[in-house]
């Protein structure tokens, strides 16, 4: 009999974390629950962990990162079961939350995707409900411009214009935690690995959304969010993923034009930063802090803030083939 649910956790370099996700899955155990967890090169003891601790999760441990996208899709390829959730390693489910989403998914047969309420430590509510970007929210959300944005620019965005505790239809949900219903996966298709992290979800939630599904929030469901303890440990490579991500969804769903005018916008924040930077250093101020910015900001000017399916710039093309 296939479970009733796949739950998919891709984990790099979290043990503690992972361990305390998996028990909060796993105690006390269901059977009709598949766990996968897909391992992406992880050097700090992940794999042996959940191979003595957790004997009945399905382990994939990749050789090298697949990143988000591609770690999710490797899981997706075994997952077998009517409803599949991805689910970040840095989460802990709070009682009855994955019997109350499938409950909610079994009645609403029109729903493709449904995100919890997710949770900081200390129990307030995070945020993770949103509308579709704007090129005017790319401009602003997650720049050094953010705090001159207008406020309903933003307000409207993280959807601060609802109730946190109202179930209601949405764009798209944060991905630290988000069920999916398996026959509308086999419609939309995987994730896009184009994206390495970051978007991939508002990405996937806008295909759920094309192809006529609902995407709603559930907030009588509930995850803890620890957030972002994994790409924090590699500060410019989270610049350059975030970063580079967005410039990817606006290529894709809204012109290469578009996506070029940010990629731009954003490099040139990034440039006036390390200037910014820079002058700061000159005069002896945290030189250490300074210089610490700055070669992180240097590294996300080099990459281009392109993403990995990207034509290459002109005379780096591979003679005799296509990029």
């Amino acid at each position: 009999m296939e479970p009733d649910l796949s739950i998919i956790i891709v984990n790099w370099n979290v043990r503690d974390l992972l361990r305390r996700c998996l028990l909060s899955i796993l105690q006390p155990p269901t059977s009709n629950l598949q766990v996968i967890v897909v391992d992406n090169a992880s050097s700090d003891g992940s794999v042996e962990m959940v191979r003595q601790e957790f004997p009945t999760v399905r382990l994939i441990a990749s050789e090298v990162n697949l990143g988000y996208p591609g770690g999710n899709n490797a899981g997706l390829a075994v997952a077998r079961g009517r409803y599949v959730m991805i689910l970040n390693p840095d989460t802990e489910i709070v009682g009855n939350a994955l019997t109350t989403l499938i409950a909610f998914a079994d009645a609403h047969p029109d729903v493709g995707v449904i995100g919890p309420q997710l949770l900081h430590p200390d129990g307030s509510v995070q945020s993770s409900r949103r509308r579709f970007p704007t090129l005017a929210t790319a401009l602003f959300e997650s720049t050094w411009l953010q705090p001159l944005a207008p406020r309903r620019l933003l307000r409207r965005y993280y959807v601060l214009d609802r109730p946190d505790d109202a179930v209601q239809d949405v764009d798209w949900v944060d991905g630290a935690a988000l069920l999916a219903r398996r026959t509308a996966i086999q419609q939309v298709g995987p994730l896009d690995e184009g994206y390495f992290m970051y978007s991939e979800e508002l990405d996937w939630c806008r295909r759920f959304r094309q192809a006529g599904w609902r995407v709603v929030y559930l907030p009588t469901a509930q995850v803890i969010h620890h957030r972002g303890k994994s790409s924090e440990q590699v500060v410019a490579a989270r610049h350059i993923h975030f970063q580079t991500s967005k410039v990817r969804y606006f290529r894709k769903f809204h012109g290469p034009l578009v996506g070029q005018l940010l990629r731009l916008f954003l490099l040139a924040n990034y440039a006036g930063q390390t200037a910014l930077e820079g002058g700061k250093w000159l005069i002896g101020h945290k030189r250490p802090l300074r210089a610490q910015r700055i070669a992180a900001y240097w590294q996300v000017l080099r990459s281009g803030l392109r993403s990995r399916t990207d034509d290459p710039p002109a005379g780096l093309k591979p003679a005799g083939g296509s990029a």
